[in-house]
């Protein structure tokens, strides 16, 4: 089988795209290798094996159209490339725009011409719910919790898009599913809660768990915005790219749809439990200051993953324990890229 994986060489994508290879796909990368450790991991990758690159911004609508003319074999699209950051997006909306809602676009019309048929997979985000004000939260045990909703916040939730980046990437997200009632294309939106694991190049601005066990690895300090009792459902990437692969595999059957995909309510974490965690496995304190709440930021996201579960096969299989002890390995072993 023949895969298009934009961002391929990001975090989630070089996961994606070494699994792929391992499966025995052919697989064609677009990455731009404009984030932190991509060119790490295109490196890493042209070790794994054999795949065809290329250096392309999404937002050149021509170069994307041709790549996917070239490739109208591919039976799959894993479009991963956009702008990650919350707080990015604030003071650059125009930037955020253009990449998630406009590069998205240009993405889904190639291929629309060159490869209808195939499956083609978007990676949404939690945000689409926005800060989820109106569910009810509460204190418990040092963190925060919802204070009715214990299977977590399904795909029934009204659509409130928050910040630049909220709104970018849920426009790109009903773009999307809207190509499978229109233009009757093979699309799925994976609406993603907090994604960790190896090969991740978290900064403070994005991948949270990652960037507090690289600092954690680096004695640096910590800033926490907020409170550091807010909770995340997390998701080693492993997990994740089963769930692509069973997307793929279902694609006939769950076409047009969109699914909460994270750790859900078994796997959930908040800042104090983490530093806790990696203090710990580091054997040392961690510094760390507050700062002010994050524009956006939810107190509680957790994923209702039932419905991917019924409809997919599909649930978290990586503990938070094993997860983290995992990525804390992988970073001591090659702190040198950081």
């Amino acid at each position: 089988m023949l895969a298009i994986v934009t961002g391929g060489a990001g975090f989630i994508g070089c996961n994606t795209v070494k699994r792929g290879l391992d499966a025995g796909w052919e697989v064609v990368v677009i990455d731009d290798l404009s984030r932190r450790g991509a060119d790490k991991n295109l490196a890493w990758l042209q070790t794994q094996g054999k795949f065809a690159f290329h250096k392309l911004d999404i937002r050149d609508a021509s170069g994307i159209d041709a790549v996917f003319r070239e490739h109208r074999r591919a039976a799959a699209v894993i479009h991963l490339a956009a702008q990650v950051a919350v707080t990015t997006s604030v003071p650059h909306p125009r930037h955020d725009f253009e990449v998630n809602a406009g590069g998205t676009f240009n993405v889904l019309e190639a291929a629309r011409a060159h490869t209808p048929g195939a499956a083609f997979l978007y990676s949404s985000t939690n945000k689409v719910y926005g800060g989820l004000e109106h569910v009810g939260v509460e204190e418990k045990n040092g963190r925060w919790q919802y204070r009715d909703r214990p299977g977590g916040v399904s795909e029934l939730e009204p659509l409130d898009f928050h910040s630049p980046y909220g709104c970018s990437k849920g426009a790109a997200d009903q773009y999307v599913r809207d190509y499978a009632r229109i233009y009757g294309m093979k699309t799925v939106c994976l609406r993603q809660s907090c994604i960790y694991g190896r090969r991740q190049f978290g900064v403070e601005d994005q991948g949270w768990v990652a960037w507090f066990t690289i600092a954690n690895a680096k004695q640096q300090p910590i800033s926490i915005y907020g409170d550091g009792k807010q909770v995340r459902d997390v998701l080693f990437v492993d997990d994740l790219v089963d769930c692509f692969m069973a997307a793929i595999d279902r694609i006939d059957q769950v076409k047009g749809r969109v699914y909460n995909i994270g750790g859900g309510p078994d796997n959930v974490l908040s800042l104090h439990q983490l530093i806790e965690r990696l203090e710990k496995l580091g054997g040392r304190k961690i510094e760390r200051t507050y700062e002010d709440w994050r524009p956006g930021d939810q107190q509680v996201f957790v994923c209702d993953v039932g419905k991917a579960e019924r409809e997919l096969g599909w649930k978290p299989r990586t503990s938070i324990n094993a997860g983290v002890e995992m990525l804390h390995a992988w970073v001591a072993q090659n702190i040198d890229l950081f």
